[in-house]
C-alpha cells in the first residue's frame, strides 16, 4: 500500500486542519472540509492509518453524554512530511468579535446554572478553527467557572496573576490553579472533559506566537473585571 495522490490529499488536509487548533479531527468534520461522504473519509483514514501517517484516539462526545467518538491526529510521519512555518492569517476584526462574544457570555453567568454555563461553553469551543480562538474560548470556559465561584477563591487568583513575573507566566497560573480547583467540584464526566480540555489548551499555548501569547494574556486580565 502506498500515499496515492488521493491519499495525499485526504491526509494534507487532516493535518492542516489539526495544526489549526491542535485538537484531534473527527472524520465527519474532514469529510465536510473536501466535500466527501462521511463513509468516504473514514475508510480513507483507515487506509492511511496502515501507512503510519495518522493515529486514532478516541474521546467523549460533549453532545451525547457517555459516548465516545473516533477522532484522527497526523503522526510524527505525517507532520514532516508537510513541515512548514505555521501561518495563520489574524484577522483583528474576528478577534475583536471573539472578545466581545466572550464578554456577554462571561455577563450572562447570572442566567445559567454552571453545568449549562460551561456545556455552552464547550459547545463554543467545539466550533472554533484556529489555535488562537480554540486558547480564548478554552479560558473564557475556566474564567466562567471561576466567576461563578466567586469570592475569596476569584480575589485570590486574580492577585496572582497580577504578581506573576510575566503575563505569560500569570496565565499559565491562572490555568493550573483553576483546574485544579475545578476537578474537585465538577461531576466526574464533566471534570474529564474539561481535564482534556486544558491539555489542549496548553498545547496550543506553546505553539502561539509572542504576539498571540500577549494577546491572550491581556485578554485573560481584561475578563477578570467583567
Amino acid at each position: 500500500m502506498s500515499l496515492t495522490k488521493r491519499r495525499l490529499q485526504f491526509l494534507h488536509k487532516l493535518t492542516d486542519l489539526y495544526r489549526k487548533t491542535n485538537l484531534p479531527i473527527h472524520y465527519e468534520t474532514l469529510a465536510k472540509s473536501i466535500g466527501v461522504s462521511k463513509w468516504t473519509a473514514y475508510d480513507m483514514l483507515k487506509e492511511i492509518e496502515k501507512l503510519g501517517f495518522i493515529s486514532r484516539s478516541y474521546e467523549v462526545n460533549a453532545k451525547e453524554t457517555g459516548r465516545s467518538q473516533v477522532v484522527f491526529v497526523p503522526t510524527s510521519k505525517a507532520l514532516d512530511l508537510f513541515d512548514q512555518p505555521r501561518n495563520e492569517t489574524f484577522d483583528p476584526a474576528d478577534w475583536k468579535k471573539t472578545v466581545g462574544n466572550l464578554s456577554r457570555l462571561l455577563k450572562d453567568l447570572k442566567n445559567r446554572s454552571l453545568n449549562e454555563a460551561l456545556r455552552k461553553m464547550i459547545d463554543e469551543i467545539s466550533k472554533r478553527n484556529t489555535r488562537i480562538h480554540f486558547c480564548a474560548y478554552a479560558i473564557g470556559l475556566l474564567m466562567m467557572y471561576l466567576k461563578k465561584l466567586g469570592g475569596k477563591t476569584e480575589s485570590l487568583i486574580h492577585h496572582s496573576v497580577q504578581k506573576a513575573p510575566s503575563k505569560e507566566t500569570g496565565m499559565t497560573m491562572f490555568i493550573g490553579t483553576v483546574l485544579g480547583t475545578a476537578i474537585q467540584t465538577l461531576n466526574d464526566d464533566l471534570g474529564i472533559e474539561v481535564t482534556e480540555l486544558v491539555s489542549k489548551l496548553l498545547k496550543s499555548i506553546a505553539d502561539l506566537s509572542g504576539e498571540e501569547k500577549e494577546m491572550l494574556s491581556d485578554f485573560l486580565s481584561e475578563a477578570f473585571s467583567v
